[in-house]
């Protein structure tokens, strides 16, 4: 599997973040790469407060959150529709897991995606722990990043526990969200599904099941994150080309689309 990512798609204001926080991502453990993007590991210590705002992926995530005014908890993120904010303030830390769009289902395989989907729930509720503090406290305490990384692996393993047939299913969708990801020619969903030898009705209920929200919400997303990680670059921008880039019809449903996502179009956005 390749490192994790380096770059800051759906992050809202990126160099302001990195310039107050740590901020890193993890491997995780070889059998957990199929199905989980990355780690990612933020330490804070801030004499002024901060608000962070995210666009968020279409996947699920695993958060372990340490804030000055609250001790450690755990919950699970589903893909979420609206800018995710958070204030950080004092000292706090939080060591996340990113899934694979598709990656999370072999780890609660009786639910399917969209039972996650733009709700956040404690650990105890999502997977059934009785001692979800101490799991909370086993991944947060340790100083030591190797030692954060391997309680997140030991906090996996055992949860990956799918039958074939859903392991099967999953890596069918991660592989669809990925082309979708990559591939600038992907404008249509019917003719995605064509290209794949699939029904449009089965591209729509494996995203709903493996996903959570439909594929061309992801086509949407994924168009939108790099239209804002465009307009964060020192670069001129020059919109109708990168719209037509993105496969929008114009210009304007780009600036609509990025504005509907983050309240405002993207030029403002840039500034």
């Amino acid at each position: 599997m390749a490192a994790p990512r380096r770059d800051t798609r759906g992050i809202v204001d990126a160099p302001g973040l990195f310039t107050r926080v740590q901020f890193r991502r993890r491997t995780p453990a070889a059998p957990l790469r199929p199905y989980v993007e990355h780690y990612w590991l933020i330490d804070w210590d801030l004499s002024e407060p901060y608000a962070t705002h995210v666009v968020p992926h279409p996947c699920v995530n695993i958060v372990f959150q340490r804030y000055a005014d609250r001790p450690g908890f755990g919950e699970v993120a589903g893909a979420g529709r609206e800018v995710f904010a958070q204030q950080l303030a004092g000292r706090g830390r939080v060591c996340g897991v990113q899934f694979r769009p598709g990656g999370f289902r072999p780890f609660t395989p009786e639910r399917p995606a969209t039972d996650w989907t733009g709700r956040r729930l404690p650990l105890a509720t999502a997977f059934g722990h009785a001692d979800a503090d101490a799991t909370a406290a086993a991944v947060l305490e340790p100083d030591d990043e190797d030692a954060r990384v391997a309680a997140l692996d030991a906090v996996l393993t055992p949860l990956l526990r799918a039958e074939p047939r859903i392991l099967d299913q999953a890596r069918l969708a991660m592989r669809l969200a990925d082309r979708i990801r990559t591939d600038r020619t992907i404008r249509r969903v019917a003719d995605f599904a064509r290209s794949e030898g699939m029904s449009l009705r089965a591209l729509q209920r494996l995203f709903a099941g493996y996903v959570g929200v439909s594929p061309k919400w992801v086509v949407l997303r994924y168009r939108v994150h790099e239209a804002l990680e465009r307009a964060a670059s020192d670069a001129e921008v020059d919109w109708a080309a990168l719209a037509a880039e993105l496969g929008y019809s114009d210009q304007a449903h780009l600036i609509r689309d990025v504005t509907a996502t983050v309240g405002v179009p993207p030029t403002a956005y840039a500034r």
